[in-house]
């Protein structure tokens, strides 16, 4: 597998290492913690990542 080019959300801040940090392929979502970068790592489906991300949104 080549490299993943990993970034955090421009919501996220630079003073601090606590981030979840995502790479993207073109059927596959990486995730990853910032603070273990080559721990563990979480993949899941475009259309995974969209139902999250739209779920995330409403629990304000």
């Amino acid at each position: 597998m080549n490299a993943l080019e990993w970034f955090k959300s421009s919501y996220s801040g630079n003073d601090g290492p606590d981030c979840v940090e995502v790479a993207l392929t073109p059927d596959r979502i990486h995730i990853r913690d910032s603070k273990a970068a080559e721990g563990d790592q979480v993949t899941i489906s475009g259309q995974s990542w969209t139902e999250f991300v739209a779920h995330a949104g409403q629990a304000r």
